[in-house]
């Protein structure tokens, strides 16, 4: 199974705003047992961020997550660039505008805003991709949506990093199922790359595991990281390249 991470906004282009959504996705995807071959960053283009789904979904992923974009803002058009490439059209959702109204309603009693009426700023977040399934956003005003393409689940979340990992836990990780892929990190001790790649290669041809290799510079160890379904595979795997003379340490 694999998967693919869209991330949306300027400021992520800019060097503004580190993109740590993408990595937090897919941590917990690569948990999940899915490989995430590929993330794009796009900015806050409705045509650009078209174009970078129907890229995405040529490829056919399992799951594609996109995130950011969804806000009352001018620059928030992630929405309207996922209906379009899908050739859907937006609609407003009473479900998704209820939700909204009472966020603020929550706001405007906590003292945080003056303010709780709808406005078309606060509107604007109620319009979903015609046929899309609203997901709650638990911490935030702007709610997520998921929809299936052909075999594609895709889900699209907020950018604020709160908001998103609430959303992926709660939303999204759920209706990807039980399947979990363990990772055990170690450090190997030797003294470079070239030394460990052959017996790396070894294990991957033996074993149903996949490697991740980080030097850590000329010296004593070499961090990697054994990606398995179970933890029998990756102990065997380990045990398999300890007999060839690797020496670990767990991380």
């Amino acid at each position: 199974m694999f998967a693919e991470i869209i991330t949306v906004g300027d400021e992520l282009l800019t060097g503004n705003t580190v993109d740590s959504n993408s990595a937090f996705i897919a941590q917990k995807l690569t948990e999940r047992g899915y490989w995430v071959k590929r993330i794009t960053t796009v900015g806050d283009d409705v045509e650009d961020i078209k174009s970078v789904i129907r890229e995405s979904l040529s490829r056919k992923p399992e799951v594609l997550i996109i995130a950011g974009g969804l806000g009352p803002t001018h620059d928030d058009v992630t929405m309207l660039g996922v209906a379009k490439a899908l050739n859907l059209e937006l609609e407003l959702r009473e479900d998704a505008l209820k939700r909204i109204e009472e966020f603020y309603i929550e706001l405007y009693k906590k003292g945080l805003i003056d303010d709780p009426k709808l406005n078309e700023a606060r509107k604007k977040m109620a319009y979903l991709p015609t046929g899309a399934e609203m997901l709650n956003n638990s911490v935030g005003a702007a709610p997520g949506a998921f929809l299936i393409h052909e075999h594609t689940k895709i889900f699209v979340l907020p950018g604020m990093p709160r908001e998103m990992k609430a959303m992926l836990e709660n939303e999204v990780l759920p209706r990807l199922g039980k399947r979990t892929f363990l990772q055990k990190k170690l450090l190997a001790e030797i003294t470079d790359e070239s030394k460990l790649a052959p017996i790396l290669n070894e294990a991957l041809k033996k074993f149903n595991i996949k490697i991740h290799s980080s030097p850590k510079g000329f010296g004593k160890y070499i961090g990697i990281i054994l990606f398995g379904e179970s933890e029998e595979e990756i102990e065997r795997a380990r045990k398999f390249m300890e007999e060839k003379g690797i020496k670990f340490e767990e991380v």
